[in-house]
């Protein structure tokens, strides 16, 4: 066992259950209904909430416990326990107050003023002040891969008492105010994290947040420990004792570990769509498809367009029209999946259906690809590309890539599958442009200025993954996504992303396929499972455990 990460008590701080975890093997199965998630949280909500208990998650691989300049679900979930952020979202999209107690905003959308709660603390003891807000937005702004979009056009931040901190922007910025969740707007520490180089503070994997759970333990690869703040700003919580993030990577073994009632929560579940089928039917155990709106996870077909055949937009269409989305979600998804038909995901109040849908047309496709000047050869073929994909990619990669290796050679394409041995590997071919199909997986956030336009934009075509490294081009893309990205009128906001969505479904630099369906399983006694639009990248102080 690697040393682990201490903020206090032994070197093994888990209850002997964590352990036995290490010995489960292969998962089984057994039959029963789905628990309706919302009849259950209605029944939740009428009970009085319980204080105590231990809390057991499934979880991913941890980089880093520092949400201001890392994204990512393995730094998000636990970094919304952490920090606290200005606002916090319901599940239909509306704001409520969180470490901020209210806020304004001015006529001309160029200030937003928010007002701290008073004598709210970190959890060395220090009041959290609005110079640790002009701070955390510094940092973020400066240092998070979504720093520029979200806050770059920040100017300012004017805090003329302790509790007031004034956003001055150069231009309106509709996004702000979701951009203030914590998992996007950590507030941390200025005492803390502003001493040195912010990527070797050691408080990066020893957090000192401001949110409902404080650092306890952290053994990398194994576990890591959160505890109630007391001194929580909201009287009263958090109900739970703490957090303990089991990290695990077979799926075999989480699966048998919700079974056998060792794990509490699996958001994100790493299994296939029968695991969680199987899972669901578990007495003890519920699924829900709650609390992934804000997140909008799409699984699509990236093309490089710099290079022939791809840089014609026709041979592009013609691998849509020769397969179907269809197909795919209802017998390699077993129905559990929607159709993604733009770069927009369904759950956005930006979502549009009106584009060109690519319903399954072979003749279409032949055509084409016969005008972009690619005719069949006496071997039937065209030209063949190769399709990357990586391992952890799961069913949402492999299944969509085997699908089209047998389905392109219809029209004539030939496609090889090159699978990396890891994930670091594709990311690397991605980042240096080293591909020509690639399924891949990719957010929207909660607004297409945070996780959409980075995919479109020339400005963003980068040597980092999940920029524009299709190296797709079009001006008149890029002017509209910044007239949207700064358009204070929902409507008329709305209309541009529809144009948006209308242009990129023609020119056609990825393929959409289909919104990633995740599931969060969990043990019926967990009480208020976060369904909000972050689910559980948002603060999981009201959640509580049913005796």
């Amino acid at each position: 066992m690697k040393k682990p990460i201490e903020a206090a008590g032994p070197a093994d701080p888990l209850q002997p259950e964590r352990r036995a975890l290490m010995k489960l093997g292969a998962a089984a199965g057994i039959a029963a209904p789905m628990v309706s998630p919302w009849l259950m949280q209605a029944a939740q909500a009428a009970a009085a909430p319980a204080r105590g208990g231990t809390l057991n998650i499934v979880h991913g691989s941890i980089n880093i416990l520092n949400p201001a300049i890392q994204s990512g679900i393995a730094t998000m979930i636990p970094g919304a326990q952490l920090f606290a952020g200005l606002v916090e979202y319901d599940a239909n999209w509306k704001p409520h107050p969180y470490l901020a107690t209210h806020w304004e905003q001015a006529a001309d959308g160029l200030s937003h003023t928010f007002h701290l709660r008073q004598g709210a603390l970190f959890h060395d003891g220090h009041e959290i002040t609005s110079e640790d807000v002009a701070f955390s937005l510094h940092i973020v702004k400066n240092y998070h891969p979504f720093g520029p979009a979200m806050f770059g056009s920040v100017d300012r931040v004017d805090t003329p008492d302790k509790y007031t901190a004034i956003i001055r922007l150069k231009q309106p910025l509709p996004a702000l105010l979701v951009s203030t969740s914590s998992v996007l707007l950590p507030i941390i520490p200025k005492h803390v994290y502003g001493v040195g180089d912010i990527h070797t503070n050691p408080a990066n994997n020893r957090p000192v947040g401001s949110g409902p759970f404080k650092f306890q333990a952290y053994s990398p690869g194994e576990y890591l420990i959160l505890e109630r703040f007391d001194k929580f700003f909201r009287p009263g919580r958090p109900y739970l004792d703490r957090l303990v993030f089991h990290i695990m990577h077979d799926p075999n073994t989480s699966t048998l570990g919700m079974q056998r009632g060792k794990l509490d929560y699996m958001p994100y579940a790493p299994v296939t769509i029968s695991d969680v089928e199987r899972l669901a039917k578990t007495p003890h155990l519920a699924v829900t498809h709650g609390g992934y709106a804000a997140v909008g996870p799409l699984n699509w077909l990236a093309f490089n367009v710099r290079h022939k055949p791809l840089s014609d937009k026709r041979v592009r269409q013609a691998i849509a029209y020769a397969s179907s989305r269809k197909f795919i979600v209802d017998d390699l998804f077993e129905g559990k999946a929607q159709i993604a038909t733009g770069p927009i995901a369904p759950s956005s109040p930006f979502y549009s259906p009106d584009v060109p849908m690519y319903t399954q047309n072979l003749a279409k496709a032949n055509a084409l690809l016969d005008q972009a000047g690619y005719p069949k050869k006496a071997d039937g073929t065209r030209f063949s590309l190769t399709l990357d994909v990586y391992p952890s990619m799961g069913q949402v990669g492999l299944a969509p890539a085997q699908y089209f290796k047998a389905q392109l050679p219809k029209v004539g394409i030939a496609v090889n599958i090159r699978e990396a041995p890891d994930f670091p590997t594709w990311a690397h071919r991605m980042a240096n442009w080293d591909f020509e199909l690639s399924m891949d997986e990719v957010y929207n956030y909660p607004d297409p200025t945070i996780g959409v336009q980075r995919t479109y934009m020339s400005t963003n075509i980068k040597h980092v993954v999940w920029s524009n490294t299709q190296g797709y081009s079009n001006p008149h893309v890029d002017a509209l996504f910044e007239q949207a990205a700064h358009e204070g009128n929902f409507d008329k906001r709305k209309a541009l992303y529809s144009e948006l969505q209308k242009i990129l479904a023609d020119d056609l630099p990825v393929y959409w396929i289909n919104v990633i369906p995740y599931s969060t399983v969990y043990n019926q006694k967990v009480q208020n499972v976060p369904l909000t639009i972050w689910g559980a990248m948002g603060p999981m102080d009201q959640v509580w455990l049913r005796a």
